[in-house]
């Protein structure tokens, strides 16, 4: 029994150091580290530790849920102010889907911190996908708790934005939507598509897109409808623009 206390206690402290890592990490630092601890204290945990005050990180993702889906929105609809509202709906889906969630928390090593019970560790529980992106959204919550809204916004700054910035999520937006944004904002000018070309018999039709942007060819695409053709030719017509905005020539 005595034994067993001791290894809780060395257990506890390596805990308290990680956590003052952690936080030297990301270079925030909680008032109230029981709300840090709890973000990263699963339900099982606490039904081991029933004589101990503990609190499960449940209450906590349910907050950080709505927090993340706020503070994701409002840089999204800055970010895009061409963007329709379904557009920017399934943006926000695909930045706080779970695998999203995972990947910020595997990023960050919140597998680590987490406070498991014996048979939740024992089955992987710390390398499970619900429970890390849970955890993501618990620490949300804290964060917002202990720090407000500016500090989890410029935590999701460092984590979070970069990535939406770097077109981690491309995958889910429409590229005729995004060149359009693109040169509405710069005020350069009226984008044009027109069907060069339509190949193959009925069931099997090609078609080829040009894209242009005042009269100036951006780029060509193919496939299996016009839209699909257009889509395609705004993506090279994005890329081109992209090479330009860093420097290079159009006409390269």
């Amino acid at each position: 029994m005595r034994k067993n206390k001791d290894n809780q206690k060395r257990t506890l402290r390596a805990k308290d150091k990680q956590f003052k890592e952690f936080q030297e990490r990301i270079g925030i630092n909680f008032e109230d580290e029981k709300l840090l601890k709890q973000a990263f204290t699963h339900s099982s945990y606490v039904n081991e530790h029933r004589k101990k005050p503990y609190e499960d990180n449940e209450r906590l993702e349910f907050l950080g849920d709505a927090v993340l889906e706020l503070t994701v929105s409002q840089f999204l609809f800055k970010k895009y102010p061409m963007m329709s509202e379904g557009e920017l709906t399934k943006l926000r889906a695909a930045v706080v889907c779970e695998p999203s969630l995972v990947s910020f928390a595997n990023e960050l090593s919140f597998g680590e911190l987490v406070l498991l019970g014996k048979g939740e560790e024992m089955t992987g529980g710390r390398e499970r996908p619900a429970l890390l992106a849970d955890v993501f959204e618990a620490f949300i919550g804290a964060l917002y708790l202990d720090k407000g809204i500016e500090t989890v916004t410029k935590f999701l700054e460092m984590v979070v934005f970069p990535k939406i910035n770097a077109g981690a999520f491309s995958h889910v937006m429409d590229y005729k939507s995004q060149l359009q944004e693109l040169v509405q904002r710069d005020g350069a000018g009226t984008i044009e598509y027109r069907i060069l070309q339509e190949k193959g018999p009925a069931h099997n039709r090609e078609f080829v897109s040009l894209v242009t942007l005042n009269k100036v060819e951006l780029g060509t695409g193919t496939g299996r409808s016009k839209k699909e053709a257009e889509q395609h030719a705004a993506q090279m017509a994005l890329e081109k623009l992209k090479a330009h905005l860093e420097g290079n020539s159009l006409e390269e």
